[in-house]
């Protein structure tokens, strides 16, 4: 094996040497994936493989135009670096912009702190899987349908530059999502969980409360009440921050969204203020343990944490090499791609909202009418405006929380909503359970979190009052 990589090196770097002079930048990408996919419909099994991927790309950029090839067989890397100089160079009429780093020589992998799933036989996988199918459907007879999916994918990768990097990296991803649909007449409820883990297969068992609380939701939710359309003042929990945070403010923080858009551009302008000055936003792949955490991006460009607002001041933003450059500003290790298949754009890793020092409970003092919103259900963005459906809620009366409601969905403008938090609680989570989704390519492994907020003015749909 040590041999067959050493060969491997050898071969990528005389590549490298051989045609980087007909290009501004080259890079050639090698992975090797190894992977488990398990979709279980209640009794019915819809997916159970085992799948080994071998591949590459190569990228190359003249004149700032950009060409992609990939492969599948290493015999036939000549001929695609070939292509994709060839496409570079037919379509590149301006100037190659990329923001400089360092070249790295570096061999590293994200550790483990417990069991590589690797090593757990595929039957005990859906043993895992049949497990929690169970706990789902034995909640209650009203459960309907239910759904468990098991995934993990371990990924080596090796990138080789012309202008010196030469890195191999490699990491263990997990993850579970579980279903549960009720159903009592006419009227149908679901619940849902998912979680993630890139330290240990043990982070996936013993799921047993978090796995019943989603039928458990879709059963209370038939009897309760529909939430009374208005605008309310609304606390939400870490979960639902976390989201908001990722879904609604990190994407329009990706530089290449504002670098595309003139208008967007102007409204992310560095230096405006977004919220009160307690208000502080992160992204960074450089915290160690979360499910977006990693030692370099796919440019190599070493992991960073980048501060996206401080003290409710727009003071960053994500980049790539290409979007930091052409905005004059510094790369922040963000250029990432699912597989070899894509070339790498500017994705998010863990996104966060720094924990304020408001205790929890004081969050609701004072509210006459509102709503305390937990967990997600599901969700949608439309540049700056965001629709979010709860997993549970309640309302609030009088500073206490009160009655559960269900059909809870938050709707509203991110610039607005953000002036509009008055309180941010002094809890903190970690949500792990992330896959975000970006030019096609979806289920880019990602972390997010952050504390408890209080939200004036927020629209609350249900039914009509």
């Amino acid at each position: 094996m040590a041999t067959k990589l050493a060969n491997l090196q050898n071969l990528l770097s005389d590549l490298i040497k051989r045609y980087s002079s007909r290009v501004d930048y080259l890079m050639i990408r090698f992975e090797e994936a190894l992977g488990t996919d398990i979709l279980l419909r209640g009794d019915k099994v819809e997916t159970l493989s085992e799948a080994i991927s071998i591949g590459g790309h190569v990228r190359a950029c003249y004149k700032g135009g950009w060409g992609l090839s990939s492969f599948n067989r290493i015999d036939t890397i000549t001929e695609r670096i070939e292509e994709a100089i060839a496409a570079a160079r037919m379509i590149g009429d301006e100037e190659t912009i990329l923001a400089p780093i360092k070249p790295v020589r570096a061999s590293c992998n994200l550790p483990l702190t417990g069991t590589d799933p690797r090593k757990i036989p595929l039957v005990k996988k859906k043993e895992l899987c049949d497990f929690y199918t169970d706990l789902l459907k034995s909640v209650d007879g009203r459960i309907t349908t239910t759904s468990v999916r098991y995934a993990d994918s371990a990924q080596k990768v090796m990138i080789a530059t012309s202008e010196g990097t030469f890195i191999e990296q490699s990491w263990v991803d997990m993850e579970m999502r579980f279903a549960a649909t009720a159903r009592n007449g006419e009227t149908v409820q679901t619940g849902r969980e998912t979680t993630g883990s890139r330290k240990a297969f043990e982070d996936l068992t013993n799921l047993d409360d978090q796995v019943k609380s989603a039928a458990t939701r879709a059963i209370n939710a038939l009897s309760l009440p529909s939430v009374l359309g208005n605008t309310y003042t609304v606390v939400i929990d870490p979960i639902l921050t976390g989201l908001f945070v990722h879904e609604a403010f990190g994407h329009l923080s990706e530089a290449d969204m504002a670098y595309e858009n003139p208008d967007l551009l102007e409204v992310m302008t560095i230096g405006r203020r977004f919220g009160s000055k307690e208000l502080q936003i992160f992204d960074g792949a450089a915290p160690a343990g979360h499910r977006g955490s990693y030692f370099y991006d796919d440019e190599g460009v070493p992991a960073t944490t980048t501060q996206l607002i401080k003290d409710g001041v727009l003071v960053g933003r994500l980049h790539s090499r290409e979007t930091a450059g052409k905005l004059d500003e510094a790369p922040t290790g963000n250029a990432r791609c699912l597989n070899y298949h894509y070339a790498p754009i500017v994705r998010m890793t863990n996104t966060w909202i720094e924990r304020g020092k408001t205790p929890v409970e004081d969050l609701f003092s004072d509210i006459k009418e509102g709503v305390y919103a937990r967990n997600w259900l599901g969700g949608m963005t439309n540049g700056e405006m965001f629709t979010f459906s709860a997993g549970e809620a309640w309302m609030i009366r009088n500073g206490k929380i009160a009655e559960p409601v269900k059909d809870v969905t938050l709707s509203g403008n991110v610039f607005q909503t953000l002036e509009d938090i008055e309180g941010i609680g002094n809890d903190f989570y970690w949500d792990e359970s992330g896959g975000c989704g970006k030019g096609g390519q979806n289920g880019l492994p990602v972390g997010c979190g952050g504390p408890s907020l209080r939200i004036k003015n927020v629209v609350v749909g249900g039914e009509a009052t």
